[in-house]
């Protein structure tokens, strides 16, 4: 009797691969989304460039970032006037 195994995940094959990086881009859209909500539930208006910028964001690490002073910034420009951008590595 033969056994049909999957070499995924942990195999590093393409599968994993596009897997990884789908759910990488899905957790930065909701990062980017929770900090876009957050600020419209503060009353905090948003200019079109700057939710572009928040919305596009690719590193987690900087969206983790921007959630967070989301909380306690006047105004949305102030999360993008830090240079922060943490590099991800391709996943």
């Amino acid at each position: 009797m033969a056994v049909v195994g999957s070499y995924f995940p942990g195999r590093g094959t393409l599968i994993e691969q596009t897997f990884l990086k789908g759910q990488a881009h899905g957790e930065a859209a909701g990062l980017a989304e929770g900090v876009l909500r957050i600020l419209e539930h503060r009353g905090i208006p948003v200019r079109s460039e700057t939710r572009r910028r928040i919305s596009e964001c690719a590193y987690r690490d900087t969206l983790r970032h921007w959630l967070d002073r989301a909380f306690t910034v006047s105004q949305a420009d102030e999360l993008l006037d830090e240079l922060f951008a943490v590099e991800e590595p391709d996943q």
